[in-house]
């Protein structure tokens, strides 16, 4: 074939092309970009995306996240340096979920508990955030509370703040609360992170048979996947067919 080992590349851009051509048309300004578009595929497309597709937003967007993985110490120190010019909430929660991000659990905490105030005293991006990072600090506690104040709203149902309430509900001594909370999130072709956890909670609870029939079905489900779903479950198949492997029923 002519195209070899590029046939990918020569395929996405005829797919971008396309589809610039046909936004174009629907704006009604392919007299403007189509001979652009055209005799220019790859080059013509992308200056199109960006001039009339994203926004200048998008573009900033993107660009602060990608600065966020490639170098995370330079993107919390830019943000240190935005909230020493402008102490705002926005700010201080930028720099909180950068520190949440980082690993940095501490400090986010410490700007997290200080935002929970005046028009924010029941913001839910800042309970939620707190939630799981109590967890993760072992402050079952403080975890169960911020999770009980967000608990009734509609986006907690399968976040993953709701995984770390029935967690901290665990490890507060309530068993009971916590199995509550893992069944809510225990429907099929579904919430895989949410389910491994259970068999997690389970195994601790002294129930392994019934650790070992969740990871099972875990491992069952995986197989049939769309591509894109399987991409977003792999880590947690991956984990329950380990889990199998290391544990048994006596």
């Amino acid at each position: 074939m002519y195209f070899g080992n590029y046939g990918w590349m020569y395929a996405l851009t005829i797919g971008l092309q396309g589809f610039c051509a046909w936004h174009s048309f629907k704006r009604g300004t392919q007299q403007k970009w189509i001979w652009i578009i055209v005799f220019l595929p790859l080059v013509g497309s992308v200056v199109y995306l960006f001039s009339e597709v994203f926004s200048r937003g998008d573009v900033q967007q993107v660009q602060a996240g990608v600065s966020a993985i490639i170098n995370p110490s330079g993107h919390i120190k830019k943000l240190q340096e935005r909230l020493r010019f402008a102490d705002t909430f926005q700010n201080r929660i930028l720099l909180a979920d950068a520190y949440f991000n980082a690993g940095m659990l501490a400090e986010a905490v410490e700007i997290y508990e200080y935002s929970l105030q005046g028009n924010f005293a029941e913001n839910e991006h800042v309970l939620t955030q707190l939630c799981m990072a109590y967890t993760s600090q072992g402050q079952y506690s403080k975890a169960v509370e911020a999770g009980r104040r967000v608990a009734a709203t509609p986006q907690f149902a399968r976040s993953r703040a709701h995984i770390a309430y029935a967690q901290a509900l665990a490890g507060n001594g309530q068993a009971a609360a916590a199995e509550a909370e893992f069944k809510k999130m225990a429907g099929k072709y579904a919430n895989f992170e949410a389910r491994y956890q259970y068999g997690q909670f389970l195994l601790q609870q002294q129930r392994p048979a019934e650790a070992l029939h969740i990871w099972r079905q875990l491992v069952e489900e995986g197989a049939h996947l769309s591509s894109i779903e399987k991409r977003e479950a792999k880590a947690w198949v991956n984990a329950a067919r380990q889990a199998l492997k290391t544990n048994t029923v006596a």
